[in-house]
């Protein structure tokens, strides 16, 4: 895709809304144009849920058509209009930074970013989106890179008349690096404190939903039994299920593309097995049972049978606001796999086994999980082990033989 001139200003559109009430979306708002370059007529639609809706969708447009803004363009996801001006919006760059920024662009703000219209990414968006690449333990130059080359793209879309002001010029979000490495420290800190305080978090988040769904619940008991993390829960399988020995092998994700949800390796990239408690043994039976005897049947799904993901989660059951109701003000989905993590420690799970649940690629970040009477003791053998291995050396001391 190459970048195209905009239409000048006034272009004229027909517009009309169809009603179709058979349609889970019942309403199709649509805008016709005629291309000034090609004189080619041109249309673009949008499915809604309600009439409202729809003529926001449209009042959009004829505002964007008006200021000499191509509809299509209006209306393009991220993935797709960086695609077509990131020539434009590196510009100028030394050729040692681009491949850093392009990296960053395909790696962490497509996948994060690139579904969405570029007019419906806001500073909310952007700040959440960093903390989950500070969480997610990328260094800080590659967070700093992946920003600066979303901040150019849209800072094409504010000279092209999409966006009044560039969302990605976030500030602080060092201050955010800072607090997610002292989560990354303390990450008992984020675990709640019992399983009465869990069943009472997925209730409350249940009774808060629109339609009062179970599966969300039954996602956040899964979730903090097994410390796995939301995307993983959206991604098991009746397959992967063991029924006999009541285990649970992790062998993917469900995350966010330019195409919308996919189903990917875990993060790790390797698979691994959990154990599955006696407290989540029922709810997973009903899940199985619900499923049929469909192998590749999704066991956990939204109430219209869609994967789930974090973001999902957060809005159909107003998370922000029940937890903070519960007095835990600074809870994220991504705790319910601290918690699962800090129990499992506390019930004297040998960390070499810890380790293998949690798929932690190096043995540090799961002692942190130890508590810290036990992280002394350990510390403790390792400054014993280091001394004795001082001694056992070349160049160390040595015994003096009369």
């Amino acid at each position: 895709m190459t970048y195209q001139e905009m239409p000048p200003i006034g272009v004229s559109l027909s517009v009309d809304i169809e009603h179709r009430p058979d349609r889970r979306l019942p309403y199709r708002a649509r805008v016709r144009w005629t291309d000034p370059g090609t004189k080619r007529r041109r249309s673009k639609s949008e499915a809604v849920e309600t009439i409202e809706a729809a003529q926001a969708w449209i009042d959009t447009l004829q505002r964007a058509a008006q200021a000499g803004i191509d509809p299509m363009t209006a209306t393009m996801a991220l993935a797709a209009y960086g695609e077509t001006v990131m020539p434009l919006a590196l510009r100028g760059l030394e050729s040692k930074t681009l491949d850093p920024y392009l990296a960053g662009w395909r790696k962490r703000v497509v996948p994060a970013l690139g579904h969405l219209p570029v007019r419906m990414i806001t500073n909310g968006a952007v700040d959440r989106t960093v903390h989950a690449w500070i969480a997610d333990e990328c260094g800080r130059s590659t967070v700093k890179n992946s920003l600066a080359v979303l901040v150019r793209v849209m800072e094409q879309a504010v000279r092209d008349g999409i966006i009044d002001r560039n969302p990605a010029r976030i500030t602080g979000w060092q201050r955010h690096y800072k607090q997610a490495e002292d989560e990354l420290d303390d990450p008992r800190s984020l675990a709640l404190s019992d399983w009465e305080a869990l069943v009472t978090l997925a209730d409350a988040l249940v009774e808060r939903s629109a339609d009062r769904y179970p599966g969300w619940g039954d996602v956040v008991l899964f979730s903090a039994s097994t410390a796995a993390r939301i995307g993983e829960v959206s991604g098991v399988r009746t397959r992967d299920i063991d029924r006999d020995n009541w285990m649970w092998t992790v062998r993917r994700q469900t995350t966010p593309s330019p195409g919308g949800l996919v189903d990917k390796g875990t993060k790790g990239k390797r698979a691994r097995t959990i154990p599955l408690i006696e407290e989540i043994r029922d709810l997973v039976i009903r899940r199985l049972d619900a499923a049929g005897d469909d192998p590749d049947a999704r066991l956990f799904t939204g109430p219209r049978g869609g994967r789930i993901t974090t973001a999902i989660l957060r809005d159909a059951t107003h998370w922000d606001e029940v937890v903070t109701r519960l007095g835990y003000e600074h809870l994220r989905r991504h705790d319910l796999r601290h918690t699962g993590l800090t129990w499992m420690a506390d019930a004297g799970i040998p960390v070499h086994v810890l380790r293998k649940i949690a798929g932690h690629g190096s043995l540090t970040t799961t002692q942190r999980y130890l508590h810290p009477d036990v992280r002394s003791i350990t510390a403790a053998g390792k400054a014993l082990s280091d001394h004795l291995s001082v001694r056992r050396s070349p160049s160390g001391p040595r015994l003096k033989v009369v």
